[in-house]
């Protein structure tokens, strides 16, 4: 029989339609669609930021500093680069007579914007704000109650409003902001007071080349040039790196996800195909006792299989394409991505490989041992269940798993955690066939209980041709798939809900001047008697050398190492005569109060560790252009998850005597505790200081982090959705191998009420045992979701965890009893006569 032939009766055999093949299409579409979905998602994505990286970055190169403008030496090497448009980044507030806002002050040059388009409302594009004029963001205009052609006040600057912003080019790359965005000329910032030495803010000189130049070699090359300057230095390969590592990350989760839906689906896979097979097992009996060889059944059934996966994973690709508009729209306030349908034939390829290669592996088995097998074989099969056929299947399985693994190492962004997710989804599925051949040999050499309905439950999980093996393979996925996204879910929750609200104080405040600390404390407590008011000197400063005294390293000549980024850039700096709150010493001692000797500093326990800093070690650090040395006197350990002042370095006070600089307070009310006023009085009393209220941040952050929450729990219903088909799957598949079983007992005597009993017992057992199993596999893998991948705490709600595995129990349940019910309304002649 050639293919021809073949293609004839597997055409003939799927004339009725796929049915008894729905739970490889259903599989098959779950996992292909969440990888088509994911992928194309993912590469449109990564394709707006490459495309738009110059005017996302507003230049080609960003040369960032801290309190300080390039020096001529420094500007005069970026102007040789091509053109220059400097700016001033900093928070402010900005008031009216009736309203006080803090902003994030963004000052540009006449040249802004070299790439991209600044748009505001009416459609009107421009570059930058005439002198004394500004431009708002919707939300600073809202709050502050006002539109164009109103006055606000910035520092001690009056200037009009000219227009509300539409679209900021280069909103992206400015990262998370403590205040909505409005733009003014360069000038005013200086003009206004804001910049006076030791103010805190940035400033960002953006190059726009002259000719073609690689901006990494440009980046690298100034690097070398200075390598004193504290530079924080992006190009437009890189415009956003806080989008570009969301975006990696969430794409690394999500596609992981996807391979997840994947392998539990091949679990469903091959069951479907095992059910399909037996349920045509005289077929293919009668066809061998005709003259078909085991190479016609193979040809025939890999037809038909070979067909409904293409249509599983063709229905998969079309809904991946379909739902990525969608999918857009939601992210389109966190990323720059079309809603438009995006289709990347790579990414499309990719998931159809996946399915078909998943589909290979569970499907090779089952159709091995039917192509196997002689007819009579087949035809006592019900009574003589078929032993496993593992050589026939042993080639097409070894291709498939090397397809996978390479589609899954090569073209990830991550190949070490794809390898590792593929090693633990093959150990996972090695545990629970191990945990199947266990629970049968186990349940095989247990006593024999007196209660016939539990003995008889105990038998089947034995007894030849028992499908436990597959029923703890597809209930442990399953129950575990409800764990981890109860787990993941809860644990996204308690860090939104418990984890930062407590720990936040109601407002910061920046730049109070040293001299003014009396009156502000004044100011405070005259409206709220009870607030709690903490002040720290603010500095920013780049450290340029530490080690031992007389054979220091240099930062700028060191190789990077891993947990050493105290060492890099320029970093927050402070002074103090006690530990700070939420620090403990870890070696050394603290100074005393009022201390007057050589300059000490404390460092972090952990940079200390990573970095080789003894206590002993000489420090230097360049604060605005000059060196400070101190010695490390003792480390301590950090809580960094309070959300006070929390510095790298604290140096004692005499170190930075003759430096210019500021405080930042913190203050905390009461609750119930009347502010009003509060604001508009610190205010007017500092012009030139921020005052931010910490809970519409906290708002921010709260809706950003339910975003990444609702893009997880979407991504991993889709592991759960294949559980659940697999979970119908294998409950179907066990009950049409049990019609036989089920007529006989009826035959001996046996009532629906005992039928009903005996599967509820089989189905309680197996369920009670993987439940321990699937809370431990669960929640490990939720775990390193929350922790190893996002960063966040692990704070997980136990009570729903246990309830969501409750529920699945349940289900499972009752999935096995409602499987159960056509049993009872067989006929026993009419089935006997049929088998």
């Amino acid at each position: 029989m050639g293919w021809r032939t073949a293609w004839t009766i597997a055409k003939r055999d799927l004339s009725s339609g796929f049915r008894g093949l729905r739970l490889l299409l259903v599989c098959l579409f779950l996992g292909v669609g969440a990888l088509a979905a994911i992928g194309s998602l993912t590469s449109a994505i990564e394709g707006e930021l490459e495309s738009q990286g110059q005017a996302i970055l507003g230049g080609d190169i960003e040369v960032e500093l801290w309190q300080r403008m390039p020096s001529e030496e420094e500007m005069a090497y970026l102007e040789e680069l091509g053109t220059t448009s400097p700016g001033y980044r900093l928070q402010a507030m900005a008031t009216t007579p009736d309203a006080a806002v803090p902003v994030e002050l963004k000052a540009v040059a006449p040249n802004y914007p070299m790439y991209g388009e600044l748009l505001l409302e009416g459609g009107s594009v421009l570059g930058a704000p005439p002198q004394g004029q500004a431009y708002l963001a919707p939300g600073a205009a809202e709050r502050l109650g006002i539109g164009p052609g109103d006055q606000i006040t910035l520092g001690t600057q009056q200037v009009m409003v000219a227009g509300i912003i539409e679209e900021e080019p280069d909103r992206l790359s400015e990262g998370f902001a403590l205040g909505q965005t409005v733009i003014v000329p360069l000038d005013l910032p200086e003009a206004a007071g804001l910049v006076a030495p030791g103010a805190m803010f940035q400033t960002k000189t953006r190059i726009a080349f002259d000719g073609n130049h690689d901006p990494d070699a440009v980046a690298e090359a100034l690097q070398e040039a200075f390598p004193d300057s504290p530079f924080d230095i992006r190009t437009r390969n890189r415009a956003s790196p806080g989008a570009d590592r969301f975006v990696s990350r969430m794409g690394e989760f999500l596609t992981l996800v996807g391979l997840a839906a994947l392998v539990i689906a091949g679990i469903g896979i091959g069951g479907g195909v095992n059910s399909y097979l037996e349920a045509r097992r005289n077929s293919i009996a009668t066809l061998k006792i005709l003259g078909a060889t085991s190479g016609d059944i193979a040809r025939i059934y890999a037809l038909e299989i070979g067909i409904a996966a293409c249509v599983g994973a063709g229905a998969g690709l079309l809904v991946g394409v379909l739902v990525t508009p969608l999918l857009a729209g939601a992210l389109g306030s966190l990323l720059p991505v079309t809603t438009d349908f995006v289709i990347d034939p790579l990414a499309l390829l990719r998931a159809a490989a996946f399915g078909l290669l998943v589909a290979l592996i569970f499907a090779a088995p089952p159709l091995a041992r039917a192509k196997n097998f002689p007819a009579m074989a087949l035809m006592r099969a019900r009574v003589s269940p078929l032993a496993q056929q593992w050589r026939g299947a042993a080639l097409p399985v070894a291709l498939g798993i090397a397809g996978i693994v390479a589609l899954a190492v090569i073209g990830s962004s991550n190949p070490a955690l794809s390898a590792l997710f593929m090693a633990g989804a093959a150990a996972i599925l090695a545990f629970l066939a191990l945990l199947g051949r266990a629970i049968r040999w186990a349940a095989s050499r247990m006593p024999r209980p007196s209660d016939p309905i539990v003995r008889a439950a105990v038998a089947n999980l034995h007894r030849p041709g028992a499908a436990t093996g597959s029923l703890v393979t597809a209930l442990g996925f399953g129950l575990a798939a409800f764990v981890l996204l109860a787990g993941v879910q809860s644990s996204l929750d308690g860090n939104i809900q418990r984890s930062v609200p407590e720990r936040a104080p109601d407002y910061f405040v920046l730049d109070v001047p040293r001299d003014g600390v009396g009156q502000f404390r004044e100011i405070v407590t005259d409206i709220a008697p009870e607030a709690g008011i903490e002040t720290v000197p603010t500095l920013r400063g780049s450290i340029v050398a530490f080690g031992p005294e007389g054979s220091m390293t240099r930062v700028a000549d060191m190789e990077d190492r891993e947990g050493t980024w105290g060492l890099r850039g320029e970093r927050g700096l402070t002074y103090s005569d006690s530990v700070p709150n939420g620090n403990v010493v870890t070696s050394g001692n603290w100074w005393d109060e009022g201390y007057s000797g050589e300059p000490l500093v404390s460092v972090d326990e952990e940079l200390a560790t990573n970095a080789g800093i003894s206590i002993g070690d000489m420090i230097v650090v360049n604060v605005l252009g000059v060196d400070f040395t101190a010695r490390v006197a003792n480390t301590r350990r950090i809580d960094w998850e309070s959300l006070g002042f929390n510095n790298v370095w604290v140096f004692s006070a005499n170190t930075f005597e003759n430096a210019p600089h500021n405080l930042a307070a913190t203050i905390e009310v009461p609750e119930g505790t009347q502010t009003g006023g509060l604001l508009r009085a610190l205010v007017t009393a500092f012009p030139s200081s921020s005052v931010i209220e910490v809970g519409p941040i906290l708002t921010e952050a709260r809706t950003i982090l339910d975003q990444v929450s609702l893009a997880i729990l979407a991504a991993a219903s889709v592991a759960v959705l294949a559980g659940i088909a697999v979970l119908l799957g294998a409950i179907a598949a066990a009950r049409a191998a049990r019609i036989y079983d089920t007529v006989i007992l009826r035959v001996l005597g046996a009532s629906r009420g005992q039928l009903l009993a005996l599967q509820f017992a089989e189905f309680g057992l197996l369920a009670a045992v993987l439940a321990g199993v699937a809370l431990a596999l669960g929640t490990g893998v939720a775990w390193l979701v929350i922790v190893q991948m996002f960063e966040f705490d692990w704070l997980p709600d136990w009570t729903e965890i246990l309830a969501v595995l409750g529920g699945g129990l349940v289900l499972v349940l009752a999935f096995a009893l409602g499987a159960s019910l056509p049993l009872l309304r067989a006929r026993p002649a009419q089935t006997l006569r049929s088998l």
